[in-house]
């Protein structure tokens, strides 16, 4: 009985754990997300609004994941040298459907301003290709 107590006395003073960790898809994914909406050089506030709201529903995150989320991928899309590697761990973790989930979210947060500028484009190409996720003819 005392153990009980002192474990639950115990669990209410930590720190919470961070949910997200090196190596985890979500945040592959959400590195993706990243790079691919400053790709053109603005990250417009709608842009991050669709990044939340995809990441959200998309990974089944409440809000507060959500955003520790987009931070944890805004400072590894930041160290990382070349955002190809997110895409290898995405192609290595997730099937096909999964994948394509992926890059169906890069286009919603491309699409969030009304237009996709090449770059951007080019950024969701390209990670498509290393996943291998077919484009529809555009």
């Amino acid at each position: 009985m005392l153990d009980r107590l002192f474990s639950l006395i115990a669990d209410m003073t930590e720190e919470p754990r961070e949910p997200f960790q090196e190596g985890d898809y979500r945040v592959a994914a959400a590195a993706l997300l990243v790079h691919v909406m400053s790709a053109d050089g603005v990250a417009a506030p709608v842009e991050r609004q669709r990044l939340e709201a995809v990441l959200s529903a998309g990974f089944d995150l409440s809000a507060a994941d959500t955003r520790r989320l987009v931070v944890f991928a805004t400072d590894a899309e930041a160290a990382e040298d070349n955002w190809t590697s997110f895409a290898q761990t995405l192609a290595s973790h997730l099937d096909e459907d999964g994948r394509r989930r992926v890059v169906d979210m890069m286009w919603a947060v491309v699409l969030a301003d009304g237009r996709a500028h090449e770059l951007e484009e080019a950024v969701v190409e390209r990670a498509a290709e290393l996943l291998g996720v077919d484009m529809p003819a555009r």
